[in-house]
């Protein structure tokens, strides 16, 4: 028997067993299927049993209807493949064996190590480079300080001006 099984994160295990002719999927719960993301379209497809084959066909949704990444109007899916509307990803499985077993491959990517943040805050000192010069050394806050120097310096006219203002006022 065919079945979809919800891959996306927070519905993942979600199964619907593919038992009638159509059953159609959407985020309303007139729908054999329901989906209640909003992502997804009310009526968002209907897939359809045709002899051994399963067919979805897009009800006109929103954000389309895709197989293995290419968008579809109506077409077979196989077991195996994968069907996404709007943001959910979803399986169709079987229960009959679709080819000779093969030795399933781990499917975890392993990624590089990526910078920490104790390594950030050290910056190029745990580097062993000199980086004097190059472009990389930190920055200094020489600007910032010469804004409030020239801003202090304005007040202290202003101030002087208002204090000399008023001693010529009231003579």
């Amino acid at each position: 028997m065919a079945k979809l099984v919800v891959l996306s994160v927070g519905m993942t295990g979600r199964t619907q067993d593919l038992k009638v002719e159509k059953t159609t999927i959407g985020r309303v719960e007139d729908n054999t299927f329901q989906i209640a993301e909003p992502s997804v379209s009310s009526h968002h497809c209907e897939v359809l049993l045709r002899g051994s084959e399963v067919v979805v066909r897009d009800l006109n949704s929103t954000n389309g209807t895709y197989i293995n990444g290419e968008k579809i109007a109506e077409r077979v899916i196989k077991p195996g493949q994968i069907l996404r509307l709007g943001q959910i990803e979803l399986r169709l499985e079987t229960d009959a064996p679709t080819a000779p077993a093969k030795k399933q491959l781990d499917q975890t990517l392993v990624m590089q190590r990526g910078v920490s943040l104790n390594e950030l805050e050290q910056g190029s000192r745990t580097s062993g480079f000199d980086t004097k010069g190059s472009g990389f050394s930190k920055k200094t806050d020489k600007g910032n300080r010469i804004f409030w120097i020239v801003a202090a310096l304005v007040g202290l006219a202003i101030l002087g001006g208002l204090v000399y203002a008023l001693t010529m006022a009231s003579k």
